[in-house]
């Protein structure tokens, strides 16, 4: 009877890693059409959180996360807040010591300016505002305690390299931060799932990571009407965006993350951000298909 117990349980974990790991072939070789000829190093990951299935293209190689590296930060100021080490209305005073070289709102601020903290982790999603993302780091308790947190909760990839005594160079190959598509996208799939810090916390991340300026590239082949958490995160060789997209029917994470781009240019054509249009118009289509919404030929105006 044990042996028989034993079997059973054996059989249901194999089919939860054999549904876990199941891969979209259909969408990965549409994907892979798309991403061939790139001029540079590009990994993607897809997942249908409905039913689990995956693409998975170079989704395990390290990338530098550019402004993607707020989300560690987010995670590390919600570990602090639900354990009472931090408020989340709390006021903190801005010194001009605190200033980042930039167009930063928060760097626009006179000394001795207050703030709360709710709104500085507005500015660092909403914004990418980098002054404000710095501060947050050091308030989190600074990348080593933001590095421990993401291990204990499985991130063996993501990393805040900068600030970060021991990440000297790490962060020379991959600067602020590093991850992986696949780890990105997890980061955002269990954050939906409220497994981050608490339901509660999760909850709060979710509601931040709704209202991001930067608009006009993936999430510009999404209609409005749609509901979409994201980050973005660019340098001159690196272009990465991970949304989490809930449509009528659809539901699915996609993190998209590149390095050693050869356009570096800022324009809407970069080839980066060309790309990453097309790959978000295929899946929102692929995922709903009975939507008929296309982006206006007018679009280009309000980007």
């Amino acid at each position: 009877m044990h042996i028989r117990i034993l079997l059973i349980i054996l059989f249901s974990i194999f089919q939860f890693f054999s549904i876990a790991q199941q891969a979209d072939k259909k969408l990965q070789k549409q994907v892979e059409k798309l991403i061939a000829g790139y001029n540079g190093e590009i990994g993607v990951y897809i997942k249908n959180i409905k039913n689990n299935k995956i693409v998975a293209i170079h989704a395990d190689s390290i990338f530098p996360t550019a402004s993607q590296v707020k989300i560690p930060i987010l995670l590390g100021v919600m570990d602090k807040i639900y354990r009472g080490e931090l408020s989340y209305e709390e006021e903190f005073i801005y010194r001009d010591s605190l200033y980042y070289a930039g167009v930063d709102i928060l760097g626009s601020f006179k000394e001795d300016e207050k703030i709360q903290l709710g709104k500085l982790l507005m500015l660092m999603l909403t914004m990418s505002d980098n002054t404000a993302s710095l501060w947050l780091q050091s308030l989190a308790g600074t990348g080593t305690a933001i590095n421990e947190l993401l291990n204990q909760n499985g991130f063996t990839a993501t990393r805040v390299n900068s600030r970060t005594p021991g990440r000297e160079n790490f962060r020379t190959i991959n600067g602020w931060g590093q991850s992986t598509p696949r780890e990105m996208a997890t980061l955002f799939e269990r954050i939906y799932k409220g497994e981050l810090i608490s339901k509660a916390a999760s909850d709060k991340m979710l509601r931040l990571l709704n209202r991001t300026y930067f608009d006009k590239v993936a999430i510009s082949q999404i209609p409005p009407y749609a509901t979409i958490y994201a980050k973005y995160g660019a340098v001159n060789q690196t272009r990465n965006e991970v949304l989490l997209v809930k449509g009528c029917e659809a539901l699915y994470v996609f993190a998209i993350m590149t390095k050693n781009n050869k356009d570096e240019s800022w324009k809407s054509d970069n080839e980066a951000w060309e790309l990453t249009k097309k790959i978000s118009n295929l899946l929102w289509n692929y995922f709903e298909p009975k939507d008929s919404w296309t982006p206006d030929a007018k679009a280009e105006l309000f980007n």
